[in-house]
């Protein structure tokens, strides 16, 4: 079955579809970058849990290693989202204007809570 494939889409890293391969990558480096960023903000959280209140939020957001660690989580988070979202649209959904509207509508949400994410932290971090 492996016979079937050119040598020249073995070297491209193309599929049978030649296309979605490198979506698969890198869909799977986003999620192992999210693994020590996720353990990072778990055990931030778990770790300030006894000074829940608003001014320690603020003094932890506000030192320039947490914000930074916070933004690229922010960033891989949804990016990581959105690539899987728009895979299971372009398996699952067979009209094309509805899975083009729903692949649009996705990135445009997404876009939007993660510029609202990190301005947010980027304000309290200033």
């Amino acid at each position: 079955m492996n016979n079937l494939r050119t040598p020249l889409s073995r070297v491209r890293l193309l599929g049978s579809a030649k296309d979605g391969t490198a979506k698969f990558i890198l869909q799977r480096v986003t999620a192992l970058a999210l693994i020590p960023l996720l353990v990072w903000f778990v055990s931030s959280v778990i770790f300030y849990i006894h000074k829940a209140d608003h001014a320690a939020l603020v003094s932890w957001i506000t030192s320039s290693w947490n914000s930074t660690l916070l933004i690229l989580l922010l960033i891989n988070l949804f990016y990581h989202t959105v690539i899987g979202l728009q895979e299971v649209i372009e398996d699952y959904v067979y009209h094309h204007y509805m899975k083009l509207f729903m692949i649009i509508s996705i990135k445009f949400f997404f876009i939007t809570i993660a510029l609202a994410s990190i301005l947010a932290v980027l304000k309290m971090a200033v």
